[in-house]
């Protein structure tokens, strides 16, 4: 195990809109609060939202989690993906219905861009659901390697189709 120095702060992206969406996602913030190596999680209210994509499918329930954790990036990830596939998550439609979605959207101030893994998250900046969330949990100054301040971000990302329920 690392050394109590070597604690990261990263934030990630939860996202539902199969199998009892509220109850997916509740769920997996529990699962990733009981991981080895993850301290002091914290998640945002939950959100509803429109799908990216494809529109034949139902709104998602979104939220972001903020963490404490000793994991490496690629690490945290590997975690994340072992939920999803426990929740049945499947890969089979780009943008399309799913149980479980968990992105890593931040880990400190790193830029990353690993075959798997892109850091902070691409689309971070385009996406409501996951801005208004983050903004839920995050200090108000939060500065996003490469992006800019979370304040300009979502002075630049409309709401649309995104509403808080808790």
């Amino acid at each position: 195990m690392s050394q109590a120095s070597n604690w990261h702060e990263a934030y990630i992206g939860l996202g539902s809109n199969l199998d009892a969406p509220l109850q997916q996602v509740r769920t997996a913030a529990r699962e990733i609060s009981a991981l080895p190596g993850i301290r002091e999680p914290r998640l945002s209210p939950l959100y509803s939202s429109f799908p990216v994509g494809p529109q034949d499918q139902p709104d998602y329930i979104n939220a972001v989690m903020q963490i404490r954790t000793d994991r490496s990036p690629l690490e945290l990830l590997r975690q994340l993906q072992a939920i999803e596939n426990q929740h049945g998550r499947l890969r089979s439609t780009r943008w399309g219905a799913r149980t479980l979605d968990l992105d890593l959207l931040l880990y400190d101030d790193l830029i990353l861009n690993e075959p798997d893994l892109i850091v902070p998250h691409p689309e971070l900046a385009n996406r409501s659901f996951v801005l208004y969330p983050l903004a839920d949990i995050a200090p108000a100054d939060l500065r996003i390697a490469g992006k800019g301040s979370l304040t300009n971000l979502l002075a630049n990302c409309a709401a649309n189709g995104i509403h808080r329920i808790e």
